[in-house]
């Protein structure tokens, strides 16, 4: 029986390795900036090959590379129609570089990004970014996986958005936040 993730941290810690996005991109599989992660899609040989090297290098956990991959990024590039496929295409590819691993099958995290949408004085925003994570942790929690990292948050507000729809499906949660060099988040949230 494959160990959790709180499991793993009780017994000293989980490597989670990152930078999917600077690894394919340096391999010319996508460009960074204004990009949706369709290389999910279009090249999901090239993701898998990368999960599976992060995981023999020493990475505990597979992260789906759903990294901007939600509703209104794929707006913004007219492919809102390729959401939810990307998402659980995603999610299948890091099952599947998981379940490959020796002695013992690895972790395997859905991801949650930070939006350009959520406006920390504006309720509506709030709820459009909420409904963004709902959809994305309904979808993770769907194909299997054992906890989902909401990342890169610059808004305390929209990580804790985050966190809400995570624990509302009922999984465990990781999130990260972005500080900015004064240690100040963009709605005023200190580190101290």
């Amino acid at each position: 029986m494959k160990r959790g993730l709180l499991e793993r941290l009780e017994d000293g810690g989980v490597l989670c390795a990152e930078g999917y996005l600077f690894e394919l991109e340096r391999r010319g599989y996508l460009q960074a900036g204004s990009f949706v992660p369709e290389v999910v899609l279009d090249h999901p040989e090239a993701l898998l090959q990368l999960h599976k090297e992060f995981l023999h290098a020493g990475s505990d956990v597979a992260v789906a590379f759903t990294y901007n991959g939600h509703r209104e990024k794929m707006r913004i590039m007219d492919k809102e129609g390729l959401l939810e496929p990307l998402n659980r295409h995603a999610l299948r590819l890091a099952r599947e570089a998981a379940r490959a691993c020796e002695p013992e099958e690895a972790l395997v995290a859905g991801n949650i990004s930070n939006t350009n949408v959520y406006d920390h004085t504006d309720p509506a925003t709030q709820n459009e970014v909420r409904a963004m994570f709902e959809e994305m942790a309904g979808w993770a929690v769907d194909e299997g996986v054992d906890f989902i990292i909401a990342e890169t948050m610059y808004y305390h507000g929209e990580a804790e958005l985050a966190l809400a729809a995570i624990k509302e499906a009922k999984i465990p949660a990781v999130v990260t936040l972005s500080l900015f060099a004064e240690g100040v988040m963009r709605d005023g949230m200190s580190v101290e």
